[in-house]
């Protein structure tokens, strides 16, 4: 039975990747993943089979805990959602609302950003247990450190924007100013702009995570990385221009960087990974 979940994951964790290499490595990375999914059911045998509307079943299921999980810290976030707007307007000495909704609105855009961002744990526990079925009995063992790794590289992520990123980006945009033209940033706006760009960040540097996982099933090798780096570059560009919001060339330079440092980790990673694979069939 052909695993719909760890082929459904795999299409989208790779999307990058699928971008890197050429027509012949894509096609091989198909044939891969098919012949993947067809030995899986004989190497797992006391793994659960499901069939495709268990699999969506599982799907809807997970995804509800983890909308729970998201409700539930945004509520609590809520009552702190003054301390909040404290602490993220830092960088700003002064935010103003247009209409008589959009403190409300605000608060509540910014609590959910905030119980987004407490549920990470969660959702990656969700995301690799939906994972499961579809994984072979030695990388079901994995699922425990990748979901810690998720977490804490997302966080490495979003704290580095938070930090670093977003107070260099609103100190150089602020200051195209005059002294008669002066900034009147609404709130909704600036929360927008930050709590998007802070879950950007988080989200990308879960690359060499995923370039691990990927390595370990041998769908992605050392020299497929380091032969596509030159369509990296390109592609990195054009995936740090659509997930950073506005037009401004600094926020999105500053996406890029980590990420091709990020990229250049993976093949590090993965190379490691491939050596102790070999290790590992040689004894």
């Amino acid at each position: 039975m052909v695993s719909y979940s760890i082929w459904i994951l795999f299409n989208l964790d790779a999307f990058l990747f699928l971008f890197l290499i050429d027509n012949q490595l894509r096609g091989y990375y198909l044939v891969e993943c098919i012949l993947f999914n067809l030995r899986r059911s004989d190497m797992v045998k006391e793994l659960k089979q499901m069939g495709f509307l268990e699999h969506l079943e599982e799907l809807r299921g997970r995804i509800i805990k983890s909308l729970v999980s998201i409700i539930l810290f945004s509520i609590v976030a809520y009552f702190f959602s003054e301390k909040l707007i404290d602490f993220v307007s830092k960088p700003i000495p002064e935010l103003y609302f247009m209409s008589p909704t959009e403190a409300f609105a605000t608060r509540i855009k910014l609590s959910l950003i905030a119980g987004i961002i407490a549920s990470v744990p969660v959702i990656f526990y969700h995301l690799w247990q939906f994972v499961v079925p579809g994984l072979f009995e030695r990388e079901v063992k994995l699922v425990v450190p990748v979901v810690l790794s998720s977490t804490i590289f997302f966080l490495i992520g979003a704290t580095f924007c938070f930090l670093l990123v977003l107070p260099l980006s609103m100190k150089i945009l602020l200051g195209f100013g005059t002294s008669k033209l002066k900034p009147m940033i609404r709130i909704g706006d600036y929360i927008s702009f930050i709590g998007y760009l802070t879950l950007a960040f988080g989200a990308v540097f879960e690359l060499p995570v995923i370039s691990y996982f990927l390595g370990k099933l041998g769908i992605v090798t050392p020299q497929t990385l380091i032969k596509g780096r030159k369509y990296a570059v390109v592609g990195i560009l054009i995936l740090a221009a659509a997930l950073t919001p506005g037009p401004d060339v600094f926020s999105q330079l500053m996406l890029a960087g980590p990420l091709y440092f990020l990229y250049e980790v993976s093949i590090v990673v993965v190379r490691i990974v491939q050596k102790k694979k070999k290790g590992e069939e040689q004894e």
